[in-house]
């Protein structure tokens, strides 16, 4: 039987990474627990920037004229953008720790604190599908709402988010 995956339903979460200090990314997977401070669940209408590109470098060998050596190299992640949504506190209202954490990177508060994501992808269900896990971000755009008195928008318009890492989570 084929599961039914609505790619509009999912949850983000952010937790300060373990490894809030400057230095290399940690190699373990960042998971739901409470594990460090959280900056808050949210829910989005769009994410995008699940993307992991490598670096492919060819390499002319002498003497070998039909074809080229290929190379993996590093790789390239895209930064995680969530459209149309909004962090929410634990009373349900919105939580502006995100618009914080911009404005503290912006005015030099050190060390900026990074946060992993974890986007989980929900089944028909209401059970996780699918978890993509993101280390060490950092927020390099939030942009608000077009206030608009006739319409019901909320908190942010669009969250951006850099990273150092990306993983699809086998469960």
């Amino acid at each position: 039987m084929v599961q039914l995956l609505r790619n509009f339903r999912f949850q983000i979460t952010l937790r300060q990474s373990a490894e809030a200090a400057l230095g290399s990314a940690p190699r373990t997977v960042p998971s739901t627990a409470d594990s460090g401070d959280s900056l808050g669940d949210g829910g989005f209408q769009e994410c995008s920037g699940l993307d992991l590109e490598m670096d492919v470098q060819s390499i002319n060998e002498g003497g070998r004229n039909d074809g080229v050596i290929q190379r993996a190299g590093r790789a390239k992640y895209s930064p995680i953008v969530l459209k149309r949504g909004m962090f929410y506190g634990d009373e349900g209202s919105v939580n502006a720790d995100v618009w914080s954490w911009l404005q503290d990177a912006v005015s030099g508060v050190r060390p900026i604190r990074r946060y992993d994501g974890v986007i989980e992808v929900m089944s028909v269900g209401q059970e996780v599908a699918a978890t993509w896990v993101f280390e060490r971000g950092l927020p390099s755009r939030v942009s608000g709402p077009t206030l608009n008195a006739k319409s019901g928008d909320v908190a942010i318009e669009e969250l951006t988010i850099a990273h150092q890492g990306l993983k699809l989570v086998q469960e």
